[in-house]
């Protein structure tokens, strides 16, 4: 039996029950009025959900069908197999709390909150982002067939602002509302008036301790005032600057991320970054799908404890990697292993960065690469420390017009 007929027997299931529900707690109330039975009539109805076939299955066999779900099924679209058995019932649910893993240690992205979560630690998730310049919006995929016209699977949106004095990149899991009113709203990228210094804000704190900065509760987009029915937060986790390079003088741009965030030993072996392990519950009631968007983590005691203090000497800073001047094509080069094809100012690699100034050891593993294949398509590779989120805010940094960078 196919994972979509399992499920349509069980919704047929869940509608014969809450309707047999339905006529046992208000036929008690016709048959009398002396004998008030309504408290008793709805433990009927709860007994009777309880006794579906679907919840009462025996929990080893229940763990073994959905491990084995879970396990079969790697990639998108097949995927969303794996997110419907979770919203079967209370039971399975739990299981599949237990079941699925974090981006780090699976290597799939499954729930929504595996886009705040960091990546896998040997190997890059594989994204692309797609531009739309009439509308001044970019969307995130998970993965690039380029003999495909296939989008991938939707990951992320951001929709560009343009005020007086900065810009604003608002980002949201939805592509048809993004807004900073939408209960779909997970941060925003802000940049100062030259283009040359970006903060990465987050809707909910990233850590223990994290401060939240002021801001109005009513905010203008797209020249329309919004009011948020659920309050988010704006909470720094990244500041990201670009190097002055007045009329290119200095070569190709030069761009450095302090991931306030995340600690500089994560990218040490046995290193350990914050792992967010489900959405604010204020989200949870407009969005109920994301209830169950949790995942265990080794990270979470840790820094709920106050072990990272977040303090500047102990954060996680990422520099581009510097490009090879190449004689024969005489053009600055850098090795993306054939995942990007066009040459262009905003193409970079970021590495870890240990010490201060220029003169810092860098890293050899690029934790962070963007780069252009087509006209409005980029490609954007990530893995651990950082996630998907704040991958796709650094990259909307790469877009923004810099005036005094080249």
């Amino acid at each position: 039996m196919s994972i979509k007929s399992i499920i349509q027997d069980m919704r047929g299931e869940f509608g014969s029950i809450s309707r047999k529900g339905f006529e046992v707690k208000f036929g008690y109330g016709m048959r009398s009025r002396s004998h008030r039975v309504v408290q008793d009539s709805s433990v009927v109805a709860i007994d009777a959900f309880k006794q579906s076939c679907w919840a009462n299955l025996p929990p080893e066999l229940l763990r073994d069908v959905l491990m084995r779900i879970e396990a079969s099924e790697d990639t998108w679209p097949p995927r969303k197999n794996v997110v419907a058995c979770a919203g079967v019932c209370r039971s399975w649910r739990d299981i599949m709390k237990e079941i699925v893993r974090s981006p780090e240690i699976s290597g799939k992205l499954t729930f929504p909150i595996s886009l705040k979560q960091p990546g896998p630690r040997d190997s890059l998730f594989q994204c692309h982002i797609k531009r739309n310049r009439s509308s001044q919006t970019y969307y995130l995929y998970l993965g690039l067939n380029q003999v495909s016209t296939d989008d991938g699977k939707f990951l992320l949106a951001a929709r560009k602002c343009r005020r007086p004095t900065c810009t604003d990149y608002i980002i949201s899991l939805n592509s048809d509302d993004v807004s900073k009113g939408s209960s779909t709203y997970v941060g925003k990228l802000r940049s100062n008036f030259l283009g040359t210094k970006f903060t990465i804000y987050d809707a909910q704190p990233p850590h223990s301790g994290a401060k939240v900065t002021k801001c109005r509760s009513t905010r203008m987009v797209n020249l329309r005032q919004v009011s948020p029915k659920f309050p988010a937060g704006n909470y720094p986790i990244a500041h990201i600057s670009y190097e002055l390079n007045v009329l290119g003088s200095r070569g190709p741009r030069r761009m450095q991320c302090v991931m306030d965030a995340i600690p500089a030993s994560a990218v040490e072996p046995g290193g350990m970054a914050p792992t967010q392990t489900e959405f604010p519950l204020s989200s949870v009631d407009s969005f109920p799908s994301l209830s169950f968007f949790r995942s265990k983590s080794i990270h979470r005691e840790s820094f709920q404890s106050g072990h990272f203090s977040g303090q500047s000497e102990g954060r996680l800073v990422l520099r581009n990697k510097a490009p090879r001047w190449h004689e024969q094509l005489q053009c600055w080069c850098l090795n993306f292993n054939g995942r990007v094809t066009v040459a262009s100012v905003k193409n970079f690699q970021l590495v870890a960065s240990t010490g201060n100034g220029a003169s810092g050891q860098e890293h050899e593993n690029v934790i962070l690469q963007f780069g252009k294949v087509g006209k409005d398509v980029f490609t954007m590779d990530y893995q651990y420390p950082i996630s998907a989120f704040q991958a796709f805010a650094i990259c909307l940094s790469s877009f923004d017009t810099k005036i005094a960078c080249e």
